[in-house]
């Protein structure tokens, strides 16, 4: 397909003010100037006519398709709360594509998410990046394990203190996180030797972990538990994002030190619990400003996700740069989840996954005029 005639904002580079894009099955065959096209192609296009075109947008934490809209415990395949440590256990197992919140992710122009296993232990699972649009999970995948799900501070403390269980503290979840990697890592180098032993279904899983093939994504709130996450990863020499990081910018020049990046958000939430009481959504400018790298994200379904471009307007007003506000959800939301290879931007090769909007896509009227995924136009106005 052939769309002219459209502002289109690629994120890799200058805007590109009479623009068109040429798809060829799911990719991008070519973008540039409408002046480059022979009339003979300009005839059978599809006619934007003036309208603006960003990238699909990218939402690097959400837990999309493992919490199902108004179903309840049926539908809640978020936390395995039977047991603190679960690395092996696999994201797109439980992922269901035809719930409803899909469907409204692609109409709002979100073609692309990070789905995670919950926070209610220390280790969680492996996460996954798909795209919002069909039916069977296999076929959404971008890149899956993506990361390993991790945990600190209040959630995990909280349930494993209901069951009177360890670990119940801070310390005990920093131990028990320590001590499976440990772990892990004895496993893996006896493994690398050819040395008999057991097949161990959680070891394997935090292989990737250890080797850097994937990072973690460690959920932490607090201060101090953004500060245990870097130890951690430093000891184990694993790569790393935190997760939500909501006190984050009240020490912000520490964490540059610790080369951070933060996956802000939610923005829209209350201060649900102690570890909340912080939370502003000026904290993506003040990081960024910081100099620490950051997405935006929803933490679906805590906020729905087809307002997650209202997320990074609300981070504008705050003082994010607009661009830097796009960016969030776009490139750099790509960067962060290690799949710019395919998405997050506008250009020749990368999958044709963009929205059409006719005024600021952070802004609460603003509704995409057409949606395309893999090269298909999935919604239109």
């Amino acid at each position: 397909m052939l769309f002219i005639n459209a502002v289109i904002h690629t994120m890799a580079g200058s805007v590109i003010e009479n623009g068109f894009i040429e798809t060829e099955g799911s990719a991008i065959k070519r973008v540039g100037s409408v002046s480059e096209l022979s009339e003979s192609e300009k005839s059978d296009a599809i006619d934007l006519r003036g309208d603006s075109v960003y990238p699909g947008f990218i939402d690097t934490h959400t837990h999309l398709g493992l919490v199902g809209d108004a179903l309840g415990f049926e539908s809640d395949d978020i936390n395995e709360m039977t047991n603190p440590l679960t690395p092996h256990l696999r994201a797109i197992d439980a992922i269901n594509p035809l719930d409803l919140s899909f469907k409204e992710a692609a109409q709002a122009g979100v073609t692309a998410v990070v789905a995670c296993p919950g926070s209610s232990n220390p280790i969680g699972g492996q996460t996954a990046a798909i795209k919002t649009h069909g039916v069977c999970v296999d076929d959404m995948i971008i890149k899956a394990p993506l990361s390993i799900k991790m945990a600190l501070g209040e959630n995990p403390k909280t349930v494993y203190h209901e069951r009177k269980e360890s670990p119940s503290s801070r310390m005990a979840t920093a131990a028990a996180i320590r001590g499976i990697l440990n772990e892990a890592k004895e496993y893996f180098a006896k493994k690398e030797k050819d040395e008999d032993q057991d097949y161990n279904q959680a070891l394997e899983a935090l292989i990737p972990l250890l080797k850097g093939e994937i990072p973690a994504y460690i959920h932490a709130h607090r201060e101090d538990d953004i500060l245990t996450a870097a130890r951690i990863a430093r000891e184990f020499g694993f790569d790393y994002i935190i997760v939500h990081g909501t006190r984050g910018h009240l020490v912000a020049e520490r964490l540059i030190k610790e080369n951070i990046k933060i996956m802000s958000g939610p923005l829209l939430c209350d201060r649900s619990k102690p570890e909340l009481k912080d939370l502003t959504p000026a904290a993506p400018a003040i990081l960024k400003k910081a100099g620490i790298e950051i997405s935006i994200v929803t933490d679906h379904p805590v906020i729905p996700i087809q307002y997650l471009p209202l997320c990074a307007g609300l981070a504008a007003r705050e003082g994010l740069a607009h661009e830097d506000a796009l960016r969030a959800i776009t490139i750099d939301a790509a960067k962060m989840a290690g799949i710019e290879n395919r998405v997050g931007s506008i250009e020749v090769g990368k999958d044709a996954d963009f929205s059409v909007f006719s005024e600021d896509p952070l802004t609460i009227s603003a509704k995409p005029k057409m949606v395309v995924i893999n090269g298909e136009i999935v919604h239109k106005a």
